[in-house]
Order: C-alpha cells, then structure tokens, then sequence
C-alpha cells in the first residue's frame, strides 16, 4: 500500500498517549510519519498530528505486508497494556523484514523478551522519566549524558556558582575530574576548544568528555 512512498520514514504502532506523542514530534520536526492502529477512533484523532494513519490489526502479518510496512526504515511498537500483542507485532515486523523495530515496554522482563525475538531497541518510559528525574534531583546542573564506552562519557551541564568567575585552568578539569571541556555555549554562541584562560560564568554550559567514575563528581557541583 505505502511501498512508494519513499519520503515516509517512520511507522508508529499503536497510537496511545506515548504513540501519539512520537507521531506528534516527528511529525513536529518535519519527518513523514504513518500512525497504526486498530481502533478506529483512535486513529480519527491522530489525523491532524499525522502524515497518514490507519486502521489495522498489526498482530496480523498479511495485513502489515500488505501496507508495505517493510519500506520503513524504523517502525516503532508503542503497544502498552496489552503485550501480547506488543511481542506478536514484534515478531512479524521482523519476518517481513523491518530493520529497526523499536518497541515500548512496561517492565524489564517485558524488555528482555522483545529483545530476544529480535527489537533493535526497547524503552521503558516510566522506568526512563524516573531515571531522568533521579538524575535531574541529584545533579541539577546537568542537562545530558552521553555514554561513550570504554569507560568515558560526555556531559553537558551549567556552570555552578561555585565555578562562576573562575578560569579553566584555575579549576584544573583534568586533575580534579578526569575530564576535558570541549565547548563552552551561551545562547547561540558556541566556543569550541576553549582556553584554559576562558572565564566560566554560572548558567553558561559546558560540554565536558571524561572519565565516567571521575565526572560523576563534576556532575555534584554545586
């Protein structure tokens, strides 16, 4: 049905409060986005966020090859409640030959299932805005995290009070935390490989590479 339509990118399966709110970013962010779903009501009122949506059991396989969901490159599984149907769409997504199948679970064991019969990727929604809120109330000052492997991270977080008026080279990043700034930004402005003579100033924001079990310490400043 959707086998042209090369300027469609994503496919989102079930169109609950989480599914709607993929379509809606994606969409937001100028990406073509078919929304799935069996209830028929439920698709009617993703129409105005949607590139295309439509009415389909997606636990039967004929019917998702027959829609030509195997031309997405990403289709994503937001089935919530009902997993079975979650892990039986799964399944068939990946016998019909999508690649990345990303799917939305509600528990760890749920997560470990789906990765077993073949998702690209799983997340726990609840489980992921605890962690972020967890992490927000323990560093205030961090704004992300980007794990590298091999025991190195990148962090972006604001410059603390107790760093503001201070040089780079005064705080001594590399002894202190194992860590190295890679940019400083403010607003629009961005400095790229700052000197150690540059002056942090509280709220700025720093993008720091470093140690992981070192940063941590980075991320507590206050």
């Amino acid at each position: 049905m959707f086998r042209n339509r090369k300027k469609t990118e994503f496919a989102v399966i079930g169109l609950g409060r989480f599914g709607r709110a993929v379509v809606k970013t994606l969409t937001e962010k100028g990406f073509s986005v078919l929304g799935v779903d069996r209830d028929q009501a439920t698709v009617q009122a993703v129409l105005d966020v949607c590139t295309q949506a439509v009415v389909l059991d997606s636990t039967n396989e004929d019917a998702l090859r027959e829609l030509g969901i195997a031309s997405f490159d990403t289709v994503i599984v937001a089935i919530g409640s009902d997993f079975e149907s979650n892990l039986i769409t799964t399944v068939a997504l990946k016998a019909i030959g999508v690649k990345n199948v990303i799917c939305k679970a509600l528990s760890t064991r749920q997560k470990d299932i789906l990765l077993r019969v073949g998702a690209s990727e799983v997340i726990q929604p609840e489980a992921d805005a605890g962690r972020e809120l967890g992490l927000e109330l323990a560093a205030p000052n961090l704004l992300d995290r980007i794990p590298l492997g091999d025991g190195h991270t990148v962090i972006e977080f604001r410059v603390p009070s107790s760093l503001n008026g201070k040089t780079l080279v005064e705080v001594d990043f590399r002894n202190r935390f194992g860590a190295t700034v890679m940019a400083v930004k403010h607003g629009d402005h961005v400095v790229v490989a700052p000197l150690g003579t540059h002056i942090m100033e509280e709220g700025h924001v720093l993008v720091v590479l470093g140690q992981e079990d070192k940063i941590v310490a980075l991320e507590k400043l206050t």
